[in-house]
């Protein structure tokens, strides 16, 4: 759950067996005791009927981002990108570096699909390889669903920062193309300095997770 607004400590009394369960489960769940404890409250009070003006996490679904206003209050359309198709089931983990001109190329990369070869066994164009420049590292992606997130467990591209979501973004291949996807975050991803849901991935296109820049290349 989102706990936005502001934060301030306050002390309760809890049994000592109780904490250490908190202390697994947050482990478990890669959050802090305290991110834990303030989530478990919000949807205490929220089903007891409660108005907490706190949101829903993004991790669990998308959120609509409010619409932009012009200086005279009045709504501003924005542009309409194409959804993605639908994500297919999450595949094996993948989004290793690949080593520099002259290296042996990436390791544990799947060979791409067969020429011709489509969903479920029917025709269709090849996906052409896609390379995520990441912190000076380049990434091979090869596969249907590849997760960008805060979760070491849960990401193909861990970003460890608390502003970056537990599944903050995905790169979805699909009949030859690939889109970029927001998973329902918190911060969004940033495109050209609009906020955007989905958009099909070009030769060069630069996309911002907060202050993460991901670059986007189909040349090795």
């Amino acid at each position: 759950m989102a706990t936005g607004g502001r934060k301030s400590p306050h002390q309760f009394l809890c049994s000592d067996a109780l904490w250490s369960t908190c202390q697994r489960m947050a482990e478990d769940q890669e959050k802090g005791v305290d991110e834990l404890v303030s989530d478990a409250l919000v949807a205490y009070a929220q089903l007891a009927g409660y108005q907490t003006g706190i949101s829903v996490d993004d991790d669990d679904g998308p959120v609509t981002p409010a619409p932009a206003r012009a200086p005279g209050g009045a709504a501003v359309s924005r542009p309409l990108t194409p959804p993605p198709p639908p994500m297919p089931p999450a595949g094996g983990r993948f989004g290793r570096p690949i080593p520099g001109a002259g290296g042996l190329g990436a390791v544990g990369v799947r060979p791409p699909p067969a020429h011709g070869a489509g969903v479920e066994g029917t025709p269709g164009p090849a996906a052409p390889p896609l390379y995520l420049v990441f912190d000076n590292q380049k990434y091979r992606i090869d596969k249907d669903q590849f997760i960008i997130g805060r979760g070491s467990k849960s990401s193909d591209l861990p970003i460890k920062d608390g502003n970056i979501s537990r599944k903050h973004a995905a790169v979805i291949r699909r009949n030859g193309t690939y889109f970029i996807k927001d998973l329902g975050s918190t911060n969004g991803i940033d495109f050209k300095g609009m906020r955007i849901d989905n958009k099909r991935i070009d030769e060069g296109d630069l996309f911002h997770l907060c202050d993460y820049e991901l670059r986007f290349t189909y040349k090795r």
